[in-house]
């Protein structure tokens, strides 16, 4: 059973296939209409009935499409071949006017196969006729005719889908007492019918008409009350049924490692009424950054032309090339979009050499990265040619040069370590130009330089910056710079005098004490000698008393001593009170 599931998958592929190359031959020649799509069905007509064994009968299948205009269909009718065999098939009354095979059947395999096109507008309505089907009953019983699979394609421009449904019909075959009829399973009470085509989301692939690079799609979905089973297949045509046999009962499914391109999910879904419709859930996926990416830059005749142009030859195979990221030496990378040209023109730049950083991304947000360095030229500087170098304070500067003709110059003012103000100014027709400041500059140092600028926003370099010097006028500068003056040296000779007086009163401080240490030093001399002289006599007179004792006996060793020691510390006291004497008058004087 798997391997006719898979057999019968292949075939249909093989076919959709030939009718959606048709149908884009097809549309480019006659045009389609877009819309919404909406639901349609392919059915039989009749449904039921009763035939005895070797009688022929026919069955006439039909689309209908009360909401969508539709402008294709094809379906695989199955009968029992044991009962029933095809006599032959008729297009007579069909909607469709091309057919992209003509209506071919197997007695052996069962099969009636049918694929049409119903030319611009398509067709709407609940009975479109497809074909007739004559059928001869072989032999008695129940004969259940239905559509294995099958399509109505939308006429939206896209070929979208819009088959919800797929009906049934079955015939009571025998002799000549007819078999009593079993209603159709849509007819049975309780059941309304086969599920509604299945609403699927992906939580990784959202957006049907994006591309990606995630290679793991994800897809979910919701199961309505009595379904039964889920039949789902993945591949690479939008129009695969994922045939009779059903995958089980779940609600979501994921693949890895999905190759590039462009996916299609199919899905559909069974209850009690046998399956529903069909949902082709289409992804793109590119995982894979663009194959190529050139920079050229067009040859420019004037280096010193600031509008460089470049040529940016991309290529990305799979999901397109999107736009480019441009980034242009330190700036800030900005987005541009390809107007279909591919040359992309660079802002006015200054002159030097620069880098052109750029990103191409193709449309699932994979990127490729090049660089290219070119250089612009700068103009020829203009020349300041009058100017002052002292200005007053409050007076008008004015700086007259030369540069381009009919250009304009770039002069620019900066005062100390302020910031540069510019202002514009255009040369005559014999280049010069003059430089009138708006506004009156005040006192301090100024610099001055300008650039030229010609109209296509090439620049100069800039010329030398030339020193001004603004003050205030003469008869001011003297005036103020005598108040200045006095306001320093007033209170310099204030405070002059004032360290003079302190001085000289310090000074007769000191005087009159010098003379007061000299008076007390004098006194106190003169004390001293007093008393030393006192001292003096006194130790003199002690020593003749012994002296005198030596001329009536003799003295003792110890009153020997005491003589000789009294003697030589009175000379000895008698020189240090002298040297210390000396001393103080050396200091007072």
């Amino acid at each position: 059973m798997e391997k006719k599931k898979h057999e019968i998958t292949r075939i249909l592929a093989r076919k959709f296939t030939k009718i959606l190359v048709f149908f884009g031959f097809v549309f480019v020649i006659f045009g389609v209409s877009s819309s919404v799509a909406e639901a349609a069905s392919l059915y039989f007509s009749p449904s039921s009935g009763s035939h005895a064994v070797g009688t022929t009968f026919s069955v006439s299948a039909y689309v209908s499409s009360a909401d969508q205009a539709m402008n294709a269909a094809s379906g695989v009718i199955s009968f029992p071949k044991d009962k029933l065999e095809v006599v032959s098939v008729s297009k007579s009354g069909s909607i469709f006017s091309l057919w992209v095979q003509e209506p071919s059947f197997s007695n052996g395999a069962g099969t009636v196969n049918l694929e049409g096109i119903a030319l611009n507008p398509g067709f709407t309505g609940a009975s479109g006729k497809l074909i007739t089907v004559n059928f001869r009953v072989k032999a008695a019983g129940v004969a259940a005719l239905n559509f294995s699979s099958g399509s109505a394609l939308a006429n939206d421009g896209q070929g979208t889908n819009i088959l919800a449904g797929l009906g049934k019909a079955q015939f009571n075959l025998g002799g000549e007492t007819p078999v009593p009829e079993t209603p159709a399973p849509s007819d049975i009470p309780g059941v309304s019918g086969p599920p509604s085509v299945p609403k699927v989301s992906s939580s990784t692939h959202p957006d049907s008409n994006k591309w990606y690079n995630n290679k793991n799609p994800r897809f979910s979905w919701a199961l309505p009350a009595g379904v039964t089973g889920v039949g789902i297949y993945f591949s690479q045509s939008p129009t695969s049924n994922p045939g009779p046999v059903s995958d089980g009962s779940f609600t979501s499914k994921s693949y890895e490692n999905v190759d590039d391109g462009i996916w299609y999910f199919h899905i559909k879904m069974k209850n009690s009424a046998g399956w529903g419709g069909i949902f082709h859930f289409r992804l793109q996926i590119d995982t894979e950054k663009p194959s190529r990416f050139d920079i050229r830059e067009i040859e420019r005749k004037d280096p010193t032309d600031p509008r460089v142009k470049f040529i940016f030859d991309s290529r990305d195979e799979i999901s397109g090339v999107d736009y480019y990221e441009v980034q242009i030496d330190d700036g800030s990378p900005q987005v541009w979009q390809d107007d279909g040209s591919g040359v992309f023109e660079a802002p006015a730049l200054g002159p030097g050499k620069h880098t052109l950083i750029t990103k191409v991304f193709d449309k699932a947000g994979n990127s490729l990265a090049n660089s290219a360095e070119f250089t612009i030229e700068a103009l020829k500087s203009p020349t300041i040619i009058d100017y002052p170098k002292t200005l007053a304070s409050g007076e008008v500067l004015i700086v007259k040069g030369t540069a381009y003709p009919n250009a304009q110059a770039v002069v620019w003012l900066q005062k100390e370590k302020d910031e540069p103000q510019s202002q514009i100014v255009k040369s005559d027709d014999g280049g010069n130009f003059t430089f009138v400041a708006e506004e009156k500059l005040k006192d301090g140092i100024y610099k001055i330089w300008a650039e030229a600028v010609d109209s296509r926003g090439a620049k100069s370099l800039p010329t030398e910056k030339i020193i001004i010097l603004v003050a205030k006028s003469a008869i001011f500068r003297i005036g103020t710079w005598t108040v200045s003056f006095l306001s320093v040296v007033i209170p310099l000779v204030v405070l002059i005098i004032a360290l003079l007086l302190i001085l000289w009163y310090g000074w007769r401080r000191f005087s009159f004490l010098r003379k007061r240490l000299r008076k007390e030093v004098r006194e106190a001399e003169s004390a001293l000698h007093r008393v030393f002289d006192t001292l003096k006599e006194d130790i003199r007179e002690q020593v003749k008393l012994l002296e005198k004792t030596r001329t009536k006996r003799q003295l003792t060793e110890e009153e020997d001593k005491i003589v000789k020691r009294l003697k030589k510390d009175l000379d000895v006291a008698e020189k240090l009170v002298r040297k210390e004497i000396e001393d103080i008058e050396k200091e007072v004087k």
